[in-house]
């Protein structure tokens, strides 16, 4: 019985190395359930605000969910998520990780009655970012598992010290707070990387992580446009809002994925180890954050235009700011990413972004329905566009193209760094 435990306890414990071609596993997708609850919460929260503080709020747990997610990200991309020590780190932190986003609503106005919700979440986060810690420093090389531990630490203990206080003392200070520990994080572990080659063992798991944990963020957008209209009797208005909504989700799916995911997965798999886990860090890290914002910010504005879509009244600058600012925070985005992956500016991306910002007075003073209509048709606008474009570069370009299956079709791409996603 003994060896049986020992075996068990074993198995438990032990770490299967990644290698380049690995993909996401299972486990990984069950763990992200628990940050596209949290990305629900995160609407949910604006939208009971419906207020400026309300979005910072909401934007500031927003960013330390995805100091967290990635993570974890890059630990299972040390190792196979599903086998062994980083199986069972990832299970506490998905409970974490719900936990927390169960008490999102809570977290700067705890209600009467039951546990303080605020330190709740804040000992939830923690749980899942020091259970990260243990096990990435343990299954760390043994060069860099010194520089490991003092990188976590420096990390994460003064964002929890600034978290506690501001759940303590509550208030304005405690937002200050929040966005103080989401400003630490990253410096400090940016900081602590100049110089130091982190291993991107499997560049395919690393950016289908990331895509995968795009399309569940749009998928939390698709579910704000039901919301909105779930108790309401089908009508016109609805099922015109709906296409308009869908069509909004449509282009932004479809400016990452046909676009830009396949050709810069190419380009980061082409990069010496040296540079690759740099700009890995700064690509999807650092910028992915700036889609998931523009993501959560633009299901905010469908789902207060859903509840108001046979409205004749404004839309409202709430409405206007979330929508129009969310895509063009998104589109601002994809423009970086573009440029940090193939070191050339999308200026029709950066272009339409700024318009839409500009816009915002123009789609706050018609009705919710024009204003999904003006957005929806800036999207499609975009990428007919750029598809026209790239279709005719290809015809010109001598350079080899690359077929990608996905599971929205079949489409080419060049990784080059001059591929028409950069020069657009």
């Amino acid at each position: 019985m003994s060896h049986g435990v020992d075996a068990s306890a074993q198995t438990m414990f032990r770490a299967v190395p990644s290698r380049e071609g690995d993909r996401v596993t299972t486990t990984e997708l069950f763990f992200d359930l628990a940050f596209v609850f949290a990305f629900t919460q995160l609407t949910r929260l604006m939208a009971h605000e419906h207020s400026a503080l309300g979005v910072f709020q909401a934007l500031g747990i927003m960013a330390l969910l995805w100091w967290s997610w990635t993570a974890y990200g890059w630990l299972s991309n040390l190792a196979h998520a599903d086998e062994g020590v980083v199986r069972v780190a990832m299970i506490v932190g998905m409970i974490a990780v719900f936990v927390a986003g169960l008490g999102i609503r809570e977290t700067f106005d705890d209600l009467p009655g039951g546990v303080f919700a605020p330190m709740v979440f804040v000992c939830a986060y923690l749980v899942a970012r020091v259970a990260h810690g243990i096990v990435f420093a343990l299954l760390s090389e043994p060069a860099l598992r010194r520089r490991t531990v003092v990188t976590v630490a420096l990390s994460v203990i003064p964002s929890g010290v600034l978290l506690t206080v501001g759940a303590l003392i509550g208030g304005p200070w405690q937002l200050v707070c929040t966005l103080a520990a989401v400003a630490i994080e990253p410096l400090a572990a940016y900081r602590m990387s100049l110089g130091v080659e982190w291993p991107v063992r499997s560049t395919t798991h690393f950016t289908e992580r990331h895509g995968l944990i795009m399309i569940l963020a749009l998928g939390e957008t698709t579910l704000g446009i039901g919301v909105g209209v779930a108790s309401e009797p089908m009508s016109e208005a609805i099922l015109t809002g709906v296409i308009l909504s869908m069509l909004i989700c449509v282009g932004m799916w479809w400016a990452y994925f046909t676009r830009l995911a396949k050709s810069a997965e190419h380009t980061l798999r082409s990069l010496p180890s040296v540079t690759r886990a740099r700009t890995a860090t700064d690509a999807y890290t650092y910028l992915h954050l700036v889609l998931i914002g523009g993501i959560v910010l633009a299901a905010l504005g469908l789902e207060v235009a859903m509840a108001h879509i046979d409205a004749t009244e404004p839309y409202g600058l709430f409405g206007a700011v979330a929508l129009a600012g969310g895509v063009a925070c998104y589109l601002a985005g994809t423009a970086l990413f573009a440029h940090r992956m193939h070191g050339q500016w999308n200026r029709t991306r950066l272009t339409l972004a700024t318009a839409l910002v500009l816009a915002v007075p123009l789609v706050a003073n018609v009705t919710p329905m024009v204003a999904l209509a003006s957005v929806a048709a800036a999207l499609v606008g975009l990428n007919i566009l750029e598809h026209v474009r790239a279709r005719g570069e290809q015809g010109q370009d001598s350079a080899p193209s690359y077929s990608h299956s996905t599971p929205g079709g079949t489409y080419a791409s060049n990784p080059a760094p001059s591929s028409a996603v950069g020069r657009s």
